[in-house]
């Protein structure tokens, strides 16, 4: 039997943690009465924000990327900005641009729309290689440099970037090390029947054009992110993790699995869905969950196949030690 279940365990979960669980499952309905249908998804959008790291979304146009975006920087209360990236924008489009002031004969910094909270960089992969790169080590070390100088980014800085799956005229792919720097990669996909009949009501249409209230902000997001830090993890749990890393280096169908830093990335995701259910102790389920979206676009696969299957039967034939 694990020895999270009985042993190792840091003190109860105090009245605090249990109202902070209770916050953020409130956070996730609220943004789930704009996108119907994708709890899940919601959830691990919010898990990644408190595990301090960003999300790739790709999918096909008008399943909600944008509004999912909006919807969670309105619930945390935090500032937002949208860029939409096309072939033709340079480095300082995102980054910001010196400006020479002739009457003082100095330069001044004007800063791009990067300096934000929380920044949607929409259909990415239409940007340059020169203007990706810019953008993803901002993301990377949480800073700008610009003329020798160092500006940084706000603390709880946080990247939502979307990407077209199937429209590949005037895109540029993103190479595995900057696909490395989102934590997770998501697809929401289509609501089902149901959920998808409310979007034509009356009253969906009338709440869509509303803001949703904030219930959190980002001081409080800052609490959330370093107590996430200190969910626990049993001797047990993370043998099981990784196994699984280490199964996705040895597979015969995979050419590269998953790094230490993807590694690290597994444990924080699994620290913050801890968070989300109310505990202070990794389980193994969390882990499970955790690893496909932060599986998805990291593993490249032999003949270039589907890593969806692949990474099923990895946690299906892997026995929780």
């Amino acid at each position: 039997m694990l020895s999270y279940m009985t042993n190792n365990l840091s003190e109860p979960l105090t009245q605090k943690n249990i109202t902070d669980a209770d916050l953020i499952g409130q956070i996730v309905a609220s943004v789930g009465k704009k996108i119907l249908d994708k709890t899940e998804a919601i959830e691990t959008v919010v898990a990644t924000l408190i595990a301090g790291g960003h999300v790739l979304l790709e999918d096909l146009p008008g399943l909600g990327k944008t509004t999912l975006a909006m919807s969670i920087a309105q619930v945390f209360g935090m500032d937002y900005n949208r860029i939409q990236l096309t072939s033709d924008m340079m480095p300082s489009d995102v980054l910001g641009v010196s400006i020479y002031d002739a009457p003082t004969q100095t330069f001044s910094y004007h800063k791009g729309p990067i300096f934000t909270q929380f920044l949607l960089a929409d259909e990415l992969n239409r940007a340059t290689p020169k203007t990706q790169s810019a953008l993803l080590e901002a993301m990377a070390e949480n800073q700008v440099s610009m003329d020798g100088k160092t500006y940084q980014l706000d603390d709880v800085f946080f990247v939502m970037a979307t990407q077209n799956p199937i429209d590949e005229a005037g895109t540029y792919n993103l190479p595995q090390s900057q696909l490395d720097r989102f934590l997770v990669s998501l697809s929401l996909g289509y609501p089902d029947a149901e959920s998808e009949r409310q979007l034509y009501s009356q009253s969906y249409m009338q709440s869509f054009k509303e803001s949703l209230p904030a219930l959190s902000n980002p001081e409080q997001l800052r609490s959330w992110q370093q107590q996430a830090l200190t969910i626990h993890a049993a001797n047990e749990v993370l043998d099981y993790l990784q196994l699984l890393v280490k199964k996705t280096r040895t597979h015969s169908e995979i050419l590269h699995g998953l790094s230490p830093r993807a590694g690290l990335s597994l444990f924080r995701l699994s620290q913050s869905l801890a968070m989300l259910a109310g505990r202070d102790f990794i389980t193994p389920a969390d882990v499970q969950r955790a690893f496909y979206p932060v599986c998805r676009h990291r593993l490249v696969t032999k003949d270039n196949k589907p890593a969806k299957e692949i990474i099923k039967a990895i946690v299906h034939d892997t026995a929780i030690i």
